[in-house]
């Protein structure tokens, strides 16, 4: 199984808590090229919603995007977070408690999801989907709790993102398995298996790059990505002496980023 798909992988170590993603989402928060941000182009989507919604989050890891857009949340929403990961919800709470409204937090498996038919006007499947061992089941179950002019939106990302960045961790991990980076749902494929299941899907890309200034931030986000047994120091060590060049040379290191976000009607 691939890690990206391996549940035991993804709630006992690389999303065990907030760590490994927050290094992850402070490279793009702080280095990326369009100013509009990620999480408010997403929310710009969310927000068509009508004011009194029922919004169900699946695979809400620590909650940014809530924390980050929290003036635009609309005050009759009633929203629903939920993990597979407890110290992902965990994460979830503490960042927005001190928002001081109500959400409701629950660990759930987006493949079977513990609410009658219909209760849902919107669910939100923020670069999650690809983690789902069968998104085939996820899908028809978020189609079942979502009301009949409810909304999916499902974000992710497509073939050339961050396609500098894995050639980097292709570098240091000294145990690659074959088609450990590959991603099963992508801004390429994502469509054809979502229309599959609902009766129309848009799709919209975000532009953005990542021009990175800095070392550390990219030796925390390979840190994030590859567990202690499978780095090689020795490797870092020689990415390290690139980085300190190109930097030197250029002040900057480039970093493709290719994202956009499906809305899926029922």
């Amino acid at each position: 199984m691939q890690r990206f798909t391996d549940q035991k992988y993804l709630t006992q170590d690389q999303y065990k808590d907030a760590s490994n993603l927050d290094a992850r989402i402070a490279i793009h928060q702080r280095f990326s090229t369009n100013p509009q941000g990620w999480f408010h182009w997403v929310f710009d989507t969310l927000v068509k919603s009508p004011a009194e919604s029922k919004v169900l989050e699946l695979g809400c890891g620590s909650a940014e995007m809530w924390k980050a857009c929290a003036s635009r949340i609309l005050a009759d929403w009633a929203i629903t977070l939920t993990d597979l990961s407890d110290g992902m919800l965990d994460a979830a709470w503490r960042n927005l408690v001190p928002l001081g409204r109500r959400f409701k937090f629950e660990q759930m498996d987006a493949q079977s999801i513990p609410y009658g038919d219909k209760t849902f006007d919107m669910v939100i499947a923020n670069h999650m989907l690809y983690h789902v061992p069968d998104r085939e089941k996820a899908l028809t179950e978020i189609k079942r709790v979502l009301k009949d002019d409810g909304r999916l939106i499902a974000t992710t990302v497509g073939g050339t993102h961050m396609q500098e960045m894995y050639r980097f961790l292709n570098h240091v991990n000294i145990n690659e398995r074959p088609g450990m980076f590959s991603n099963p749902f992508t801004l390429e494929n994502g469509q054809e298996q979502l229309q599959s299941v609902f009766s129309q899907v848009r799709k919209s890309q975000y532009m953005d790059n990542l021009q990175v200034t800095e070392m550390d931030p990219l030796i925390a986000y390979i840190r994030s990505s590859i567990s202690a047994t499978d780095l090689s120091e020795e490797k870092l060590d020689e990415l390290k002496k690139e980085f300190t060049a190109a930097l030197e040379k250029d002040g900057k290191i480039f970093i493709t980023k290719d994202s956009g976000l499906f809305e899926a009607l029922k």
